[in-house]
């Protein structure tokens, strides 16, 4: 049964939320409407509802808001990461109102188990990045309590030490070749810093970095810890991480892309402003592409004059990256440091799904484990290949699986509620829904929605 009731309920409990943090409330509906559509997609009727429930809304627009909304089914969303790095007291509530949000996008449609999934990984990965309580993701969801006036705000958490966070990038699975490097450049980059600071002559170090690889590699992860390692340093003024594609930085007239990049990087000042699948803006023959050369000479342009307080990392395969340095003098000259993220092993993604399973307070059993190890056997491992992001798909679309073979169970154990088997990673059709494939394009999108792979690692 399809409906609206939720979404709008669970929006305005968020808008709340968002209200009391401070934040523009524009820009959080945008990108709670955004983290709906792209969890609500696959359901039959879901954009037509989603539609009805945002005043002028169209289907179109709920496609266009699910491609935005797709980096944030395995990552906090922007709102939320900029509230933990700023120590917000409001980033656990903003993280509920979220999970609240990924339950109300079940009743879009005609709910899908795979949407359930879905919205379970998303809901978890707003909580836990927050350390938030769980919630309870489900086809209805549940009131919001009224929220009751506040007299006095906690005060902000303390901001993360350079160790701390070095000691986060180093608690994820795998990277090791990334990690060697992310310290090396945090050790160059704090004594230059003590140089500067002790009246001493300097090298020009360039902080804007080129990330290549895979998709699902842990690229936006290590680019948001890297945010706030720069910030911890000294190196920014707030340390926020900004998320962007080619669609995000150009318009549709040429005169508009320069005034639109610019108005991308003005919201990353400060902060770290992530481009995913760069080569997009130099994409085709040389000179082709207008609208991509003039986001590319704004960038560099911006680049240049806020070089004291902003940095700048671009992401994608490496060849098309290679490419992409080339295209542009102003490019190759600032970005001369390149970090490669390899391919996780089984072993590693088998982590990964353990600790995503685990976020969303669900147990692979052991035989459930030896059926992902045997997918992974029999997944080729080419350019296409999510590896994290693999992992996060799997693990929704056996949630979805467990849901349907519990749907007869009048009273289900905790234990049947949080167990995971192996017959739940089967891609056996059921009559629910259609079977998805983890590695199929049109349940996988593009490197755009790799967003916080170790998160996907999501």
């Amino acid at each position: 049964m399809s409906g609206t009731g939720g979404l709008p309920e669970a929006l305005s409990s968020l808008l709340a939320v968002a209200a009391r943090a401070g934040v523009a409330e524009e820009r959080a509906r945008t990108e709670a409407l955004s983290l709906a559509a792209a969890l609500a997609e696959s359901a039959p009727g879901a954009p037509a509802d989603w539609a009805a429930a945002v005043p002028g809304g169209t289907t179109q627009d709920f496609f266009d808001a699910a491609v935005r909304g797709r980096r944030w089914r395995g990552a906090p969303t922007a709102v939320l990461t900029e509230l933990i790095t700023t120590g917000s007291p409001e980033k656990a509530a903003y993280a509920e109102a979220l999970a609240e949000l990924a339950s109300a996008a079940c009743t879009l449609g005609e709910p899908t188990m795979r949407v359930v999934g879905n919205a379970s990984v998303a809901a978890a990965a707003q909580l836990q990045a927050a350390g938030a309580r769980p919630v309870q993701v489900g086809t209805t969801p549940q009131p919001q309590p009224q929220a009751q006036p506040v007299e006095e705000k906690p005060a902000p958490e303390p901001e993360k030490t350079v160790e701390e966070l070095l000691g986060e990038l180093d608690e994820l699975t795998g990277l090791a070749r990334v990690k060697r490097e992310v310290h090396r450049q945090v050790a160059v980059l704090r004594v230059e810093k003590l140089r500067a600071e002790a009246g001493l002559k300097n090298a020009t170090i360039t902080r804007h970095l080129v990330f290549v690889g895979n998709p699902g590699t842990g690229k936006t992860t290590v680019a948001r810890l890297v945010s706030g390692i720069y910030k911890a340093l000294g190196l920014l003024s707030k340390g926020q991480l900004v998320e962007v594609d080619r669609s995000e930085l150009v318009a549709g007239y040429l005169g508009q892309t320069a005034t639109k990049t610019a108005e991308v990087v003005e919201s990353a000042a400060g902060g770290v402003l992530f481009i995913d699948e760069a080569y997009s803006l130099t994409a085709g023959d040389t000179g082709a592409d207008q609208y991509g050369r003039e986001a590319v000479d704004t960038l560099v342009k911006e680049m240049e004059d806020r070089r004291d307080d902003l940095v700048v990392i671009v992401a994608g395969y490496p060849e098309p990256m290679q490419a992409f340095i080339a295209a542009n003098p102003g490019l190759a000259s600032r970005f001369r440091t390149t970090i490669e993220f390899e391919n996780y092993s089984d072993e590693e993604l088998t982590d990964i799904l353990t600790g995503l399973a685990g976020a969303a307070d669900y147990e692979l059993l052991p035989e459930a484990l030896d059926e992902f190890r045997e997918i992974l056997a029999g997944t080729a491992r080419d350019s296409s290949f999510g590896n994290g992001r693999f992992a996060r798909n799997v693990l929704e679309a056996a949630i979805g699986r467990q849901a349907w073979r519990l749907r007869d169970v009048t009273a289900p154990t905790k234990d049947e509620l949080r167990q995971i088997l192996a017959a739940d990673l089967t891609d056996e059709d059921d009559p629910a829904e259609p079977a998805t494939d983890p590695t199929d394009p049109a349940d996988v999108p593009g490197e755009v929605a790799e967003r916080n792979e170790q998160g996907e690692q999501a």
